[in-house]
């Protein structure tokens, strides 16, 4: 790879680590029997099933990958298709990441729904060999007893899943189908492998909330480095022989928009033919712009989007969503005329979040997304009222607030008079100024409000008691849309872009702000789903750092993650030849 160096770390070893469960190197076969459990509590094998341990599958270059394979026991006279789970927590529930400590409630994933062989993230074994499909479980490339360095996407991940699709299609239990499936890094790696290559045996693909940009959605949303401590959390999760591409390092190297980061991206564009089933949320604040994006811009004609309204874990485990993956999978994996193809090509949820006097709408089939009949309403900013109002204000107004603070912020309300929806792309047109440097980090939030004016949540999974505030994480409690931008990339910008007019940012580049000058910024906002009664309304939050909830307790910040100075100031100019709006697509009902 020309232009850059990959600077790697070396990795804890799996017997001596701590925090990742490691239960051994044991080549073999062993039939776990009908009613076998893990643990008590877990979920039982409803079938005998063979559990094929520790098998070497080989790459091109001479590695050897690590690999578990759950199977039906009689596979290899009745041969099945199989699910591939692709990524570098632990291949059989023996790593750090668990669902059990990321959020309350076990992120509403029962533990006797699961079996404690699952991969983070992925299928359950015991459930889908009752299924009739085997469950590859692999450690990627440098993780557990894989060999080689572990690595983040790109065309070596690609090559190594090509190359694994090549050993399970010859397996005796084969019946030559293979298929993908699982969230996070499960699902980018399944649109980074199609993006790049093809394999006949591969039938379908299941990325059940992805990325397809780690710089422009993850490490440096809107341009400014973020989620330091979601990143960490994810390189202290690996453990292996050799070492791993050290992605902070990285991050810091190559601040702007590069070939290292060009080598990450995936170009779902180049999905041409394969069979597509994709989820997407709004409650993810690492996956919801790539989730819609692989759907709108996947060429293949065979592609189906499902909008959820929880949080993705708790939607992986759902029974009836586990059938419907599986009249996918058995259309495609095993040939089945199951009129799968009658599925509604979008399935989508708005949120009424809690307490609202609006319900939900779950899943509602529709044939686009955006969803058509829904148009663009622009709310112009009034810093004299703390409003929003459907005129621009003929009058300037300006308002302040701390940038490296907490607490800061600058607020605007909106009520509708009438019930509406908003699904789609808002937009933010914001004039600010800054006396205090020649760059700002500047984020927007959108929430809801109630008809007295309190702020509404959502919690993206029920639980059996409340979840109290303190206790509330990001992957909890979704608080409303989100929006950033580094002012000095707004040079950067490119106003055409596949959502039309939504202004895309290349991040290639970048030019201080010059100091008390006023600069107009387009924030784009990532994608939203909501529903309000007539007398609710929005709140449009502008501030220095992000209002998100953190990732995890042990997230919470106690200091601002921005590049803004401390004691510094932001200013928002409204009125008069400073029109700063919020536009919305909405539909009134």
């Amino acid at each position: 790879m020309a232009g850059f160096t990959v600077r790697k770390v070396k990795l804890p070893t799996p017997e001596t680590y701590g925090p990742y469960v490691y239960s051994g190197f044991k080549p073999g076969t062993t039939i776990l029997k009908a009613g076998h459990v893990k643990s008590e509590g877990r979920r039982p094998f409803g079938c005998d099933t063979a559990y094929d341990r520790d098998s070497a599958v080989p790459m091109r270059d001479g590695v050897k990958l690590c690999t578990d394979v759950f199977r039906p026991a009689d596979s290899e006279i009745n041969q099945v298709p199989a699910v591939l789970l692709w990524g570098p927590y632990g291949k059989t529930g023996n790593g750090l990441l668990h669902y059990e400590n990321m959020g309350p409630h076990n992120c509403g994933v029962p533990r006797e729904r699961v079996s404690g062989y699952h991969k983070f993230e992925g299928l359950d074994p015991a459930e889908w060999s009752e299924r009739g499909y085997a469950i590859v479980n692999i450690d990627s490339r440098g993780i557990g007893d894989s060999e080689g360095d572990a690595i983040f996407w790109g065309q070596q991940e690609a090559e190594d899943i090509y190359d694994t699709i090549s050993w399970i299609n010859e397996r005796p239990w084969s019946n030559g189908s293979v298929v993908m499936a699982g969230n996070s890094w499960l699902a980018i790696a399944q649109i980074n492998f199609a993006s790049r290559l093809k394999h006949p045996a591969l039938k379908a693909i299941a990325p059940w909330e992805g990325a397809t940009d780690i710089y422009q959605q993850s490490r440096c949303r809107g341009g400014a480095p973020q989620i330091a401590k979601f990143n960490q959390m994810i390189m202290a999760s690996f453990a292996g022989r050799h070492s791993a591409e050290d992605m902070p390092t990285m991050t810091k190297e190559h601040p702007l928009y590069d070939d290292y980061w060009a080598s990450k991206r995936v170009h779902v564009s180049r999905i041409d033919c394969i069979p597509v089933y994709l989820t997407a949320s709004y409650s993810s604040m690492l996956h919801g712009f790539g989730s819609f994006e692989s759907f709108l811009t996947m060429e293949t004609k065979d592609k189906w989007l499902r909008v959820h309204p929880y949080q993705e874990w708790h939607d992986l485990y759902r029974a009836d969503m586990n059938d419907d993956l599986q009249r996918f999978y058995d259309r495609y994996a095993k040939g089945l005329q199951n009129g799968w193809e009658e599925t509604p090509r979008v399935r989508l949820s708005l949120l009424a979040m809690d307490g609202s006097k609006a319900k939900s709408i779950i899943e509602r089939p529709t044939e686009s997304y955006p969803p058509p009949g829904f148009d663009q309403q622009v709310l112009h900013l009034n810093a004299s009222t703390f409003a929003m109002q459907e005129s621009s204000p003929k009058d300037e107004s300006q308002v302040s607030y701390p940038s490296h603070n907490l607490s800061g912020s600058a607020d605007f309300t909106y009520t509708f008079l009438r019930a509406c929806e908003l699904s789609g792309y808002p937009l933010v047109s914001l004039h600010i100024s800054t006396a205090s440097a020649e760059d700002m980090d500047v984020h927007i939030q959108l929430r809801k409000l109630s008809v007295d004016g309190e702020l509404l949540v959502h919690h993206n999974y029920p639980t059996p008691t409340p979840i109290p505030p303190q206790d509330q994480t990001n992957v909890s409690t979704y608080l409303g849309g989100t929006g950033m931008l580094r002012a000095s990339h707004r040079v950067s910008i490119e106003p055409q872009h596949y959502l039309g007019d939504q202004p895309f940012y290349r991040h290639d580049c970048s030019e201080p702000v010059p100091v008390n000058t006023v600069v107009r910024l387009e924030i784009p906002m990532w994608p939203i789903g909501m529903v309000f009664a007539a007398g609710e309304g929005i709140m449009l939050r502008v501030s220095g750092h992000s209002k998100c909830l953190p990732e995890t307790k042990a997230m919470t910040m106690t200091e601002p993650e921005d590049h803004n100075p401390e004691n510094g100031v932001h200013v928002v100019h409204t009125g008069g030849e400073y029109d700063s709006f919020l536009r919305i697509p909405i539909r009134y009902t």
